[in-house]
């Protein structure tokens, strides 16, 4: 992993995905003060420029990620939100000779994180972005700042169990959507020995299920250890046509417990609540009959 963040370096904001509104720029500012109160210097670009719905053309949002990347004062990256448009940077990307560094973010940063893991670059924790950092309870914040800062070497999580029993791995999280669009690229990371993490936002039951219908067709369910469930966020009477319809439980239940693999539910990550730090390519322990998730530091 990347060295330990310690209060008083210097932590980079990048703005990779979507566009910043005015509306928004609150919450970003209480996000960043959230960090500076840790005792953090957080260095933030002087406009983010827009277009359209990115937070800038390619061109500038990858010269900013760049900057920020290659600075040997900028100790950690955070980005400001997702939305969508990493994934567009990353066609062309080049990994050499990056350094090692922590980033976090989650959602469209799912893309970021899953290269990163594909290109051995330890340091991707799928946390909360700046915009959504002020929403989070204290118990998410701190364990998230103290395991940047080494000073936990284990998360444990409370979900549901689904039976299956116990597995061990590497843990790599992400968005369900985001990761689905990555099948068939150099993005995904090596498959060996993986605990699979997923959540999403604003995606129907069928939705989901035409995904996870996909991954099961691509043959990457059948090798993964375990998977853990978080937050599937969806209103459904944001869509009242699409009734009648299987709830989003009964979907992930169909699509996943015949696998026959540990599987833990009800996790607390993902968009619209609590949003507990996943480490990327951490030690993970999943217990699906106390249903836990447990997350352990390799340091430890």
């Amino acid at each position: 992993m990347p060295p330990f963040l310690i209060p008083g370096q210097k932590v980079g904001v990048v703005a990779p995905s979507g566009v910043i509104g005015l509306e928004q720029m609150e919450k970003l500012k209480t996000g960043i003060k959230i960090w500076r109160d840790r005792g953090y210097e957080v260095e933030v670009p002087d406009v983010f420029p827009g277009w359209g719905y990115l937070a800038g053309s390619d061109q500038q949002r990858r010269s900013q990620l760049l900057s920020a990347w290659q600075d040997p004062e900028i100790k950690a990256i955070l980005v400001a939100r997702g939305g969508y448009g990493i994934t567009r940077l990353l066609e062309d990307w080049d990994w050499q000779g990056l350094p090692h560094k922590w980033l976090i973010g989650f959602s469209d940063v799912t893309a970021l994180l899953w290269g990163m893991a594909a290109n051995r670059l330890e340091g991707g924790l799928h946390g909360s972005v700046l915009l959504t950092l002020e929403r989070q309870p204290d118990w998410a914040i701190s364990q998230m700042f103290d395991w940047l800062e080494g000073k936990i070497s284990e998360i444990i999580l409370q979900g549901e169990g689904w039976g299956g029993g116990f597995s061990q791995g590497r843990l790599l999280p992400g968005n369900l959507n985001l990761v689905t669009h990555l099948i068939g690229t150099d993005l995904i990371p090596n498959w060996q020995n993986i605990i699979l993490a997923l959540e999403d936002i604003a995606e129907p039951p069928y939705k989901v299920d035409r995904m996870l219908t996909q991954w099961r067709m691509s043959g990457l369910l059948t090798r993964v250890k375990g998977i853990a469930l978080g937050r599937f966020s969806f209103e459904p009477n944001d869509r009242p046509s699409l009734t009648p319809s299987l709830t989003m439980a009964e979907v992930l239940a169909d699509r996943l417990e015949n696998l026959g693999i540990p599987i833990v539910a009800n996790l607390p990550f993902g968009h619209q609540g609590d949003n507990a730090p996943l480490p990327v390519g951490c030690n993970a322990v999943l217990d699906s009959n106390l249903g836990k998730l447990t997350l352990i530091s390799a340091n430890s």
